[in-house]
């Protein structure tokens, strides 16, 4: 079952594209084939959920937690409704993780003096914990950190927040030009402009993990929605935390264990994909070197 489940997201995948956001039920292949494996995925899901219902184990899991879950009127979810929220939190989880690990090397091996830090934080934690790295030692990894806040910076895994308008209001531009924005319109903000400012960042082109640093702190310079990688407001991302843990758990094992060298060109991004990945091969050289 893993093998068909992994192809029908890879399928899912393909059919999230800028066009398809736009015009979700353009007859392309790519849609057929989206909606083809949705629907499967859902059949697969489905059994899941109704044989965990009906053989009325109470497991300590999130499945779990999604079926027992209930809104404010005391309505429980439906199978159905658990099934989309699986889907959409493993589609989230997945790709955007991945996405980031991937952009977070790019650009941490195609900077040497940035590298050259990350490593020489790598010796001082492990030379630190000698026993072994647990969770305190990755709340101090503050340079992996950085870089991977900047590679985000730089290449958002969403490049667009949408929210639909509960209430009408007005916006204000830094030039003083007002809009009004009407009741149940569609608002979306693009994540890569909003990072790349140049009134709240500094050479906002140029890589520079540094820039979240104590001293500069730009990331503030414009108040809380001055970076939005991780979205803002009530519906940031609730996962944002457990992200960086796993993305530095990831980064900080390579850069203890390997010697690691950019061999292809720094890629182009795809930005025919909805979530923008690298375009084409992105090849590592590396030999373990252990710290």
């Amino acid at each position: 079952m893993f093998d068909e489940v992994y192809t029908l997201f890879r399928e899912i995948e393909k059919g999230v594209t800028l066009i398809s956001f736009l015009f979700p039920y353009l007859p392309t292949p790519a849609n057929w084939q989206r909606d083809r494996a949705r629907i499967r995925l859902t059949e697969i899901l489905s059994n899941v959920v109704e044989s965990r219902k009906s053989s009325g184990r109470v497991e300590e899991d999130t499945l779990q937690k999604l079926i027992d879950s209930k809104y404010k009127d005391g309505r429980p979810t439906t199978v159905e409704e658990v099934v989309g929220l699986i889907i959409g939190l493993l589609f989230a989880g997945k790709h955007t993780s991945s996405h980031t690990s991937t952009w977070t090397g790019a650009r941490l091996l195609s900077h040497p003096a940035f590298l050259r830090a990350a490593i020489e934080e790598q010796h001082q934690v492990a030379k630190k914990y000698k026993d072994g790295l647990e969770y305190n030692a990755f709340l101090e990894m503050d340079t992996l950190h950085n870089c991977i806040k900047e590679a985000l910076r730089k290449n958002p895994a969403t490049p667009l927040l949408v929210r639909r308008v509960h209430k009408r209001f007005t916006v204000q531009t830094k030039e003083g030009q007002q809009y009004d924005i009407p009741q149940d319109y569609i608002v979306a903000t693009p994540t890569i402009v909003n990072n790349n400012i140049p009134y709240i960042y500094t050479d906002p082109q140029v890589y520079d993990p540094n820039r979240f640093g104590p001293e500069r702190r730009e990331d503030k310079v414009g108040g809380k929605f001055s970076y939005t990688s991780f979205g803002g407001g009530r519906h940031v991302c609730t996962g944002e935390a457990y992200a960086y843990m796993q993305l530095k758990v990831i980064w900080s094992h390579l850069l203890r264990n390997f010697d690691l060298e950019l061999v292809s060109p720094f890629p182009n991004t795809d930005w025919s994909k909805f979530l923008p990945d690298p375009q084409g091969k992105l090849l590592v050289r590396y030999t373990r070197n252990g710290i």
